[in-house]
C-alpha cells in the first residue's frame, strides 16, 4: 500500500528537475507510505515517477518502487495489492521469468511484460491504482481496480499531464489549474462526495472504478474500461438460476473463505475492524477459522447508545475467540478530528461517518498494519434499510395521487424530529423487534422527502441526496449527469431494487464509502482490505436471485446463513445502526461557534461560490429544532473547511 504520482511534460528540462519536482509531489503523500520513497524519470520524454511505499509484502529494498521490469522496457509505480499474485508468479516462472523479489509489484511488472498492459490488468485480481510507463513505445499506462478501492487523480494542462493518489501532490505541480469547478461542487452538494469521473478542480479527473487510460503525449488520453460494471452485472443476471440453497450457502461460503485468506497474506501484522454487525462478523468468522491464533479486532465505542456498536462487536468478539480491542472516546475526543478532516480527505467529503472511522483506523494502526473490513456487504447482499423501504413506499405511493402524497410530506415535516422520536418511544415495546428502528424522527422527515417523487428513480435519488436542489446553492453551478440519469438502466435493470443495488454499487460505494476508509486508514498508513468486494465474489453475487438476499423482510438472508455456522442469531440480530455520531446535537451544542463562524452570511458572500440564503435559512431552522439537517449542513461545512485548508494564507 503506497501513494504515487508523477507528469509527463512537454519541453525540455533536466533529469534534476523533474527528479526534484516529482519528489515534492510524492512528499506530499508521506502518510500513505512512511517506509520508503523512490523517484524514476526519462529526461529525454519529460517523465517522471514518484512513490511512498508502507511495506507489507516484501519487506526488503528488493521491492523498492519504481521498479523496473527484467527487461527493462516498463516502469512501474503501484499503490495495492494484487491478492492472486502467487498463482500468477506460478503461470509466469512456468514460462521461464526469474524473480528478484518476492513481491506483488514485481509479479504485476511480469505480467505486463509477458502479457501487455490490458491483458495483464484483466488478469488482477486486487485493489490497486497503476502508473506504467512503456520505454519501448513511449506510452504511459494508468489504470485502477475494479470497484474503486484505490483513489487515482489525473489532470492534463498547458502541455503536461498530471497523476496521483491524492489531489494534494497535484497541487504542488506548478502547471496545475486549481480552479474549483461549480458543476462538481453542485454534485458534492447533491451527493455528500464528488462523483467520479469529476474532481472538486476543472483542471482535474478520476479516473473511473475498472478503467484504463493510456496517455501518448501530454495531450492524447484515451480512457476505457478492462471491466464494465453494467456489462458484468447485466450478463450476471441473464445467466440467473434459481440454486439449491443449500449449495448456494456452500458456494459462498467457499467464495469467502477464499477471498478472507488471500487478504490475510501480509508480512506484517494484520487484524480487523469488527462492528458487531453481519458483514464485519463474517469477515472475521472465516479470518478465526482459518487462522491459528486469536485475530486482533477493534472496535470504537461512544457512550450514546443510539450510536453504539461496542457492546455487540464486544460480545462477538468473545464467542470467536479473537484478540479484541476497544476503545470509547468522548464527543470531545470525536470532535478534535474535525480540523484535521481537509487535510485527509483532501477533497470536500460529508459523510460524517468519517470520524468514528479515522478513530478505529488510528487505534488498530497502533496494534497492526494490515486491517480486514466488512465494507461491500451491503451493496452485494441488499443490506441498506432503503432497499426494502424504497420499493414498500413506492408500491403505496404509486396508488395515491400524487397531490395526496405531497400533503401527507407536509404534515409529517410539521411535527420536529424531536418530537417523532418521543412518539415512537411511547409505542416502541409493543413493536416487533424488526420493526423497531434507531433515529425513528430522521426517518420520519426521509419518507416524508420520498412520498413527493413522482417516479421510483426519482425517489432513490432523494433517499441518496443530501440537497435536494444543489443548483440552488452554488453561484454559476449545474449538476452534472451522472450515471443516475441513464434511462437504459430501467430496461437493463427494470428490478427497482437490484437497480438501487446497482446504483450503489458504481456510485456510493466507490464515492463514498471506499473513499471514506482509504483516506482514514492511508491518513495513519494501516491497509484497509474488503474481503466481501473480492471481483468474483461481486460477479457471483449478481448471479442470485433477490429472494436469497432479501426474505420475509430480512436483509443479506444468504450471507446471514453464513454466519450462523460461526456466530449464533442472537449476538448479531438487532436494527441496523450505521457507522454514526450524534452530529445534530453537536452542532447545536459544542460545535454550534464553529459551524457559525464557516457559515457565516458575509463569508459565503465574500466567497462567490455558494448563496448565504438558502444556507442561513436551514442554519437556522436546524438550530431551532425545526428541522434535522445535519448531513445537509455538515456537506456546507466540509465544504468551507476544506476550502480554507486550501487557500492561500
Amino acid at each position: 500500500m503506497c501513494g504515487i504520482t508523477g507528469f509527463l511534460q512537454q519541453g525540455t528540462t533536466t533529469a534534476e528537475i523533474l527528479r526534484g519536482q516529482v519528489m515534492r509531489m510524492a512528499e506530499t503523500l508521506v502518510h500513505r507510505g512512511p517506509d520508503d520513497a523512490g523517484a524514476w524519470v526519462d529526461e529525454a520524454a519529460g517523465l517522471a515517477f514518484g512513490f511512498r511505499r508502507l511495506a507489507i509484502i516484501d519487506l526488503s529494498p528488493a521491492a523498492h518502487q519504481p521498479m523496473l521490469s527484467a527487461n527493462s522496457r516498463f516502469v512501474l509505480v503501484f499503490n495495492g495489492e494484487i491478492y492472486n499474485y502467487r498463482d500468477l508468479r506460478v503461470a509466469l516462472e512456468k514460462r521461464g521469468v526469474r524473480f528478484r523479489s518476492a513481491s506483488d509489484a514485481e509479479v504485476l511488472l511480469e505480467c505486463v511484460s509477458a502479457w501487455g498492459p490490458m491483458l495483464a490488468f484483466e488478469r488482477l485480481w486486487g485493489m490497486f491504482a497503476i502508473a506504467l510507463w512503456d520505454r519501448e513505445e513511449r506510452i504511459l499506462y494508468l489504470a485502477r481496480d475494479r470497484l474503486g478501492k484505490k483513489p487515482l487523480y489525473y489532470a492534463s494542462m498547458g502541455g503536461s499531464f498530471l497523476f496521483a493518489s491524492e489531489l494534494k501532490a497535484l497541487r504542488v505541480h506548478p502547471a496545475f489549474d486549481a480552479t474549483i469547478d461549480r458543476n462538481a461542487l453542485a454534485a458534492y452538494l447533491r451527493y455528500g462526495y464528488v462523483p467520479a469521473p469529476h474532481a472538486i478542480y476543472g483542471s482535474a479527473r478520476k479516473l473511473l472504478p475498472g478503467h484504463y487510460a493510456v496517455v501518448r503525449g501530454a495531450g492524447s488520453i484515451q480512457v476505457q474500461p478492462y471491466w464494465d460494471a453494467a456489462a458484468v452485472t447485466y450478463r450476471a443476471l441473464s445467466q440467473r438460476s434459481i440454486p439449491d440453497e443449500t449449495e448456494a450457502i456452500k458456494e459462498l461460503e467457499s467464495l469467502l473463505l477464499d477471498a478472507v485468506a488471500r487478504r490475510m497474506i501480509a508480512d506484517v501484522p494484520l487484524g480487523a475492524m469488527l462492528s458487531g454487525g453481519i458483514d464485519s462478523s463474517a469477515v472475521v468468522a472465516l479470518m478465526q477459522r482459518q487462522c491459528p491464533r486469536p485475530v486482533k479486532t477493534f472496535t470504537i465505542g461512544f457512550r450514546d447508545a443510539a450510536y453504539n456498536e461496542a457492546v455487540a462487536a464486544k460480545a462477538v468478539a468473545a464467542h470467536l475467540g479473537t484478540e479484541h480491542t476497544e476503545l470509547y472516546v468522548t464527543p470531545e475526543e470525536a470532535q478534535e478530528v474535525i480540523p484535521d478532516l481537509p487535510r485527509l480527505y483532501d477533497e470536500p467529503f460529508a459523510d460524517s461517518s468519517q470520524i468514528p472511522t479515522f478513530l478505529v483506523c488510528k487505534m488498530a494502526r497502533k496494534h497492526v498494519t494490515v486491517c480486514l473490513s466488512g465494507d461491500g456487504g451491503d451493496e452485494l447482499f441488499g443490506g441498506y434499510t432503503r432497499y426494502m423501504l424504497a420499493q414498500r413506499i413506492w408500491d403505496i405511493a404509486r396508488r395515491v395521487p400524487r397531490s395526496a402524497r405531497r400533503g401527507a410530506a407536509k404534515i409529517i415535516r410539521s411535527m420536529p424530529t424531536q418530537t417523532w422520536d418521543a412518539m415512537y418511544r411511547g409505542v416502541e415495546r409493543w413493536l416487533p423487534s424488526k420493526w423497531r428502528m434507531t433515529l425513528p424522527g430522521d426517518k420520519a422527515h426521509k419518507l416524508a422527502g420520498l412520498l413527493a417523487a413522482a417516479h421510483p428513480d426519482g425517489l432513490y435519488r432523494t433517499l441518496v441526496s443530501v440537497w435536494k436542489n444543489p443548483n440552488d446553492l452554488v453561484i454559476g453551478g449545474s449538476e452534472p449527469e451522472t450515471i443516475l440519469d441513464d434511462a437504459s438502466l430501467r430496461e437493463r435493470f427494470p428490478d427497482f431494487t437490484e437497480r438501487m443495488m446497482f446504483w450503489d454499487l458504481v456510485t456510493y460505494l466507490p464515492g463514498d464509502i471506499l473513499t471514506k476508509v482509504d483516506r482514514a486508514s492511508m491518513g495513519v498508513s494501516l491497509e484497509a482490505r474488503s474481503p466481501l468486494l473480492d471481483h468474483r465474489l461481486v460477479e457471483w453475487a449478481w448471479k442470485i436471485p433477490m429472494n436469497l438476499k432479501s426474505r420475509k423482510g430480512q436483509s443479506k438472508w444468504l450471507l446471514r446463513q453464513v454466519l450462523y455456522k460461526y456466530v449464533p442469531p442472537g449476538l448479531v440480530e438487532r436494527p441496523k445502526m450505521g457507522f454514526g455520531i450524534p452530529l445534530g446535537e453537536w452542532l447545536r451544542g459544542s460545535l454550534r461557534d464553529w459551524a457559525e463562524a464557516l457559515l457565516d452570511e458575509k463569508r459565503l458572500r465574500e466567497g462567490g461560490l455558494l448563496r448565504p440564503e438558502p444556507i442561513r435559512r436551514v442554519w437556522l431552522e436546524h438550530l431551532a429544532g425545526r428541522r434535522k439537517a445535519d448531513h445537509a449542513l455538515w456537506a456546507v461545512l466540509m465544504f468551507q473547511a476544506w476550502l480554507d485548508s486550501v487557500s492561500p494564507t
